[in-house]
């Protein structure tokens, strides 16, 4: 059923199972309605989906990481895709906050597969128009797309919120490893501390061997910075070592939170006071982890699809200055899933939580 009035015009936004949790905020936010859909799974585990909206000649998009189960969340994407392509979608905008396979983005040893490759294939065959990423881990992906990509960064989000942490005037930022270092070297310069690199050795995969310390930590705070943490592995034997080396507190600083296997038992274990993520892929979907601190990234979201959607420049929101017009980062509590409710007419309830931010203008002919 839907919920959007026949007289809307503006950008349809719509939330898979994996992008639900952002697509509420990045509607209220935006101030507009949100689209429902459906998506069930049948008893021999194939997805069935429906668009409930009519979608003919709109502005379509859709919120959805491909984060565990990958290949769930990911087939998910494609047929909502398809639903929308067949619905007529004048264009179809795939927001992916998380993309999954990116890590498998190149050949090392023979007669492997190019999964990243071939992922970027599957959704511009699937009928996408452009791609909306959050922190690629490696940049170079953008290129195996042949659809236009925006590539949005989840550092200025978490940036401004070290930035008013008591121990970021002093602290160390540390990168895990030698590839790591630019991203590293960027947070260091705009929280004004100084750089160190951890040199490790990983004999196998999700399997690392910390060797020593490039840099000075003795007596002073250090932040671990890296684009995703999965297992955490990397991670807690850093921690370890800046511990050993004389760190008087280590945090830990990611934007994706991907925590599979034993990652969760690991961080609650190691010598790490904060972990700070954001909520690229759903916070609640696992075990809470208590030193875990989650900031919201769906006002960046907003705002990158009022932009696309009135044909105004993406890459100026990461210029100074451009990113304190859109409001603070907030850190997320653990809240229970909003009860939908059928609305008919625009301003009745069931749209999405209550809209507080930025009123979307509409295009004009």
């Amino acid at each position: 059923m839907s919920r959007i009035h026949p007289s809307y015009s503006g950008p349809l936004v719509f939330g898979g199972r994996a992008g639900r949790h952002l697509s509420r905020r990045v509607c209220a936010y935006l101030n507009i309605p949100e689209g429902e859909l459906e998506v069930q799974t049948f008893s021999d585990g194939e997805l069935g989906v429906k668009i409930n909206e009519n979608v003919r000649g709109a502005d379509c998009y859709l919120i959805q990481s491909t984060s565990p189960p990958v290949n769930e969340n990911l087939m998910e994407m494609l047929l909502l895709v398809d639903a929308m392509r067949r619905a007529s979608a004048s264009r179809i905008n795939v927001i992916i906050p998380y993309f999954g396979y990116a890590r498998q983005d190149r050949k090392e040893q023979g007669r492997v597969a190019l999964s990243a490759k071939l992922v970027a294939n599957l959704i511009t065959t699937s009928g996408v128009d452009r791609v909306i990423c959050l922190d690629l881990h490696s940049a170079q992906i953008q290129g195996f797309f042949d659809i236009v990509v925006d590539h949005l960064y989840g550092g200025p989000v978490l940036i401004k919120y070290l930035l008013h942490q008591d121990w970021a005037s002093d602290v160390v930022v540390v990168s895990p490893d030698v590839g790591n270092v630019k991203m590293s070297r960027g947070y260091a310069q705009r929280l004004n501390a100084t750089l160190a690199i951890i040199d490790k050795r990983r004999p196998r995969p999700n399997v690392c061997e910390t060797m020593h310390i490039i840099g000075d930590v003795k007596g002073r705070p250090c932040l671990i910075v890296d684009d995703m943490i999965d297992t955490a592995g990397t991670l807690c034997q850093a921690a370890r070592k800046l511990k050993e080396e004389g760190a008087t507190a280590v945090f830990a600083c990611a934007t994706h939170a991907v925590l599979s296997g034993p990652a969760r038992q690991r961080l609650s274990e190691a010598p790490i006071d904060r972990v700070i993520v954001t909520n690229s892929i759903d916070p609640r979907n696992g075990q809470r982890l208590e030193k875990l601190d989650c900031l919201d990234v769906s006002r960046l979201i907003g705002e990158a699809i009022h932009r696309v959607h009135n044909y105004l420049s993406v890459s100026e929101l990461f210029e100074s200055g451009s990113l304190d017009q859109v409001p603070e980062a907030e850190e997320l509590d653990e809240e229970p899933e909003p009860e939908e409710k059928a609305g008919g007419e625009e301003g009745e309830e069931g749209h999405a939580p209550q809209p507080t931010g930025r009123r979307m203008p509409l295009k004009t002919t």
